[in-house]
């Protein structure tokens, strides 16, 4: 397959400070840019952006009525942006994890939807649109004081976010936060992830199911290297996998994988690509394919795109 694409990047510099962490949905013909994480030692941001072109940001507002905007999880559903779960306040004090559901139509004015959710407070926790509803499935109830009995592997969905099913409390991948949950191919996905603190591990495998409930192993280690706080899309009839980050030795990686169906993954190659990172915000929009900020140590705010011609298609 001839891959005669590039990568372009449109701006060095957004609007918005360089962050990683955030929420990042696509929504009423715009990329949303939702909190993130600037230090462990300081509250995170709350401002909301969007961008209807990725070089032009408009602020909607600076302080949204969510306080827990690292590493939330945030999807698109029933024309409003919801922002569920996360993590507020770093590593002082008052800082811990969220089970709030949050949702917007405008950016600007924000409803509490769920004050305390079926499912336990979490953060990097993966979340999906499938079926008619959000999806919210494992996550960690503890980003920086806890251990690896922390992580979670239950799986929940909600059509309104107020009520919230138990699809599973315990599905047979292995409990993780910062793994990527999809909707592709009639079917669930779970890629990756793993555990940071206190001991880092990190995952390659891939898992899918029809229910949420009902879950098979569809590759136990893909061909790209273990890891977490990626981005996952969907794009171009294809699963996509950007970048991350894992440990021993630890690591940022600038690569892209793509697969149609899970089990076989290519690398796409390209002249120019953004420069290793993690916790960037991905997103499909215009038919294009996005990487915006992130940590490549240090944090950035940068945004780029890639554009597949219309010819493109995907070995299967």
């Amino acid at each position: 397959m001839a891959q005669e694409v590039d990568w372009v990047r449109v701006t060095e510099h957004a609007q918005w400070a360089p962050r990683d962490s955030c929420g990042e949905v696509v929504h009423d013909g715009r990329m949303w840019l939702l909190g993130g994480w600037f230090s462990s030692n300081i509250i995170g941001p709350r401002d909301v952006w969007a961008s209807a072109d990725g070089i032009d940001w408009e602020l909607m507002t600076e302080k949204a009525g969510w306080r827990a905007g690292d590493l939330p999880t945030t999807v698109v559903h029933d024309g409003r942006m919801w922002l569920m779960g996360g993590w507020y306040a770093g590593r002082l004090e008052e800082g811990g994890a969220s089970n709030e559901v949050w949702s917007s139509a405008d950016g600007a004015t924000w409803e509490c939807a769920a004050p305390s959710a079926g499912w336990s407070p979490r953060c990097g926790a993966a979340g999906a649109v499938f079926d008619g509803k959000m999806w919210l499935l494992g996550g960690t109830q503890q980003y920086f004081f806890g251990d690896d009995g922390d992580l979670r592997s239950d799986v929940w969905h909600s059509a309104d976010g107020v009520r919230w099913t138990q699809a599973t409390a315990r599905a047979p991948w292995s409990p993780r936060a910062y793994h990527a949950a999809l909707a592709f191919d009639g079917r669930l996905w779970v890629l990756g992830g793993g555990n940071y603190l206190p001991e880092y591990h990190g995952c390659n495998d891939v898992w899918s199911s029809p229910d949420g409930v009902n879950w098979t192993l569809v590759t136990e280690h893909a061909p790209w290297p273990p890891r977490i706080w990626f981005s996952a899309v969907v794009y171009r009839g294809c699963m996509w996998l950007l970048g991350g980050w894992s440990n021993n030795p630890s690591r940022n990686w600038n690569d892209v994988w793509y697969s149609a169906d899970g089990e076989t993954w290519h690398e796409l190659k390209t002249p120019t690509i953004w420069a290793e990172r993690h916790e960037h915000s991905a997103y499909v929009f215009d038919d294009r394919l996005w990487v915006v900020g992130g940590n490549e140590w240090p944090l950035v705010n940068d945004v780029w795109y890639l554009a597949l011609p219309q010819e493109w298609s995907a070995d299967r």
